[in-house]
């Protein structure tokens, strides 16, 4: 599933309608489409074997953030890095608590970490599944929640409209979301050998490896691909 945009949402539950489709008027899904009616934390838990790791405070003052601002290059490259993930070190951080598996969060989760005592809610910046960490950051204008820029391989785009397919070093002013029913944001495309680079003008909370970033004309979807 990728989102689309309300008019394009209008059109269909018309057609459907004409159609007599007893699906015209149901309620748009957000969960698990093929497992029902579960929230996705109870489904990993039933899935997924509870394992206990650290939780760790990242300060919103850490020199990794340094460069993530720097929005206004021309430079691929920088875009390119920034799109990676954070290089949190553990040593570079505060251990406040822990959790019962890194597998259970994601990016931008404010509900489930679980400790309290601070002035504002915890948000989970990032994940290391293989070490089982998370690492967190207090409030939600924290810098390690923002990006400018994320990445799709190239053989996870789909484009809907093949005649706009970029070619290598061709680029394209769009809008863009990545999460369910967000606002339009405005993105320039650049297709370089072996990836979709999105640079956002305005930085982006929570951009997550594995899920959905679609690109707009207008109102028309163009294209989707899942984030890298």
């Amino acid at each position: 599933m990728f989102p689309i945009g309300d008019l394009q949402k209008s059109k269909v539950r018309e057609i459907a309608k004409q159609a007599g489709l007893i699906t015209a008027e149901k309620k748009d899904s957000q969960g698990l489409c093929f497992i029902g009616k579960v929230k996705l934390p109870d489904f990993l838990q039933q899935k997924l074997s509870p394992k206990k790791g650290d939780v760790l405070l990242v300060a919103p003052h850490d020199p990794i953030f340094e460069s993530t601002y720097k929005s206004d290059s021309k430079e691929i490259s920088e875009h390119l890095i920034e799109a990676q993930d954070f290089p949190f070190e553990k040593a570079n951080t505060k251990l406040i608590g822990q959790h019962i598996g890194a597998h259970y969060f994601t990016n931008g989760q404010r509900k489930g970490i679980g400790i309290g005592g601070f002035v504002e809610p915890l948000f989970v910046l990032g994940t290391d599944v293989e070490k089982n960490l998370i690492y967190v950051g207090e409030g939600e204008n924290h810098k390690g929640l923002f990006k400018h820029n994320l990445i799709i391989l190239n053989d996870e785009i789909h484009w809907v409209r093949p005649d706009l397919m970029l070619q290598t070093n061709e680029s394209m002013s769009v809008l863009c979301r990545i999460r369910y029913r967000q606002k339009l944001e405005e993105a320039v495309l650049y297709q370089t050998e072996d990836c979709l680079l999105v640079h956002f003008t305005s930085a982006q909370k929570a951009i997550t490896k594995g899920q959905f970033a679609a690109f707009y004309l207008e109102d028309q979807l163009i294209g989707s691909g899942v984030i890298g």
